[in-house]
């Protein structure tokens, strides 16, 4: 009977536990990045009351007998499994689709967490909602050295995209072979120099009986060529060099009627200021400048581990490495195993409601059941010391 109550106070207490796996749980249904626990239960030592025997020539073995003690909790696991999707529009909301762990910093001790809810804090670092750094590469002159140490990203809002030279230019079109000889037709086109300085390069075409002459004038410099057709294709005259922008006109044609000739492009620009910024599924963050260019001015590190479930969780949605979860192994968002990210987007709980209600019945009716071993057990007692009136 002693056995008994034991083993019932063995039960309660081990339901208890699985009450409040579970109801943390349903209280974290729409915590972002949450991942559900489950208990797992095993019983405890059980008592010899008779050993077992072997078979001998005159008799059979016999087994042994044993009284169990009771349960205890073995275990609480942790289900990794991808959470939903939650489109949100903000830039810096970024979710994980696949493995992996952003790594944010707190005190000096690096974390790590699935929830993405990030934003730029008044220094322009990317921050978690309690304050957390989120850990990665910041550029340098437009490049990321992702073997670098990992550092706190920081935006710079005041970001300048430096000035491009211009260095060539692109002629596309047709220029009309049934013109009349000494036809003029004049292009132009803004480029710039070292410094960001704009200027006007202006291209002329003239016709003549064997095809088009072009002259270039940039400033005081000036350059001339001729190009020459046969069946609209180009045959000769393909480039010019007009004050060291090389002039690429091997796109041009020379049909009949169109005149649709045009400098379509040239590489330099001027400086920029930062107006928006972008994530990419590298987990790069793009910066798009007012003068048209793009540099990379970010990357956010991820980190995954041999055993996630052996991660501890440490609050705020984050876990700490364990000696049973391994070291971390860091690396970029599709790659190395990596899941790629999704901005404007964050992950839900992976808590499945319908299983946690079950597991509320299932836990209740075990507390129940043992509860009432104890009952029974102390009733036998009663009726054991009414024996004796």
């Amino acid at each position: 009977m002693l056995r008994s109550l034991y083993s019932g106070i063995s039960g309660l207490r081990s339901h208890q536990t699985m009450l409040d796996v579970t109801g943390n749980n349903i209280a974290n249904v729409n915590t972002t990045g949450y991942k559900s626990s489950a208990v797992q239960f095993q019983d405890t030592l059980s008592q010899l009351i008779k050993g077992a025997t072997g078979p001998q020539a005159q008799a059979g073995g016999s087994n042994p007998a044993q009284i169990g003690l009771g349960v205890q909790v073995a275990g609480i696991s942790t289900n990794f499994a991808q959470g939903s999707a939650q489109a949100t529009g903000r830039p810096t909301d970024m979710m994980i689709s696949g493995d992996g762990f952003f790594v944010v910093q707190k005190g000096g001790e690096n974390l790590y967490t699935r929830a993405g809810s990030f934003d730029f804090d008044a220094t322009g670092r990317l921050v978690a909602p309690g304050g957390a750094l989120v850990m990665g590469w910041t550029a340098t002159a437009g490049a990321v050295n992702t073997g670098s140490p990992l550092g706190s990203i920081t935006l710079d809002k005041n970001a300048i995209a430096p000035a491009v030279q211009t260095t060539a230019a692109t002629v596309t079109g047709n220029l009309p072979s049934d013109a009349a000889a000494g036809t003029a037709l004049t292009r132009d086109i803004q480029i710039f120099d070292a410094s960001g300085a704009s200027r006007q390069l202006s291209l002329t075409f003239t016709k003549t009986a064997a095809g088009w002459d072009v002259a270039g004038v940039d400033g005081a410099s000036n350059a001339t060529g001729s190009m020459t057709f046969a069946n609209g294709a180009l045959t000769g005259g393909g480039t010019l060099t007009v004050n060291g922008t090389a002039v690429d006109l091997s796109k041009v044609t020379g049909f009949a009627d169109l005149s649709t000739v045009t400098i379509s492009s040239q590489n330099g620009n001027e400086s920029g200021t930062l107006q928006s910024y972008s994530l990419s599924a590298d987990g790069t963050l793009v910066g798009s400048f007012s003068n048209g260019a793009t540099e990379p001015m970010a990357r956010i590190a991820l980190a995954n581990f041999a055993n996630p479930g052996g991660l501890e969780k440490a609050g705020g949605s984050t876990y700490r490495a364990s000696i049973d979860s391994g070291t971390p192994a860091l690396g970029t968002a599709g790659s190395g195993g990596l899941g790629a990210l999704q901005a404007g987007s964050l992950e839900m709980s992976n808590v499945d409601l319908s299983q946690e209600f079950t597991n509320l019945i299932v836990a209740q009716r075990g507390f129940q059941a043992n509860a009432r071993i104890i009952t029974t057990s102390d009733q036998v007692l009663q009726d054991l010391t009414d024996l004796k009136r």
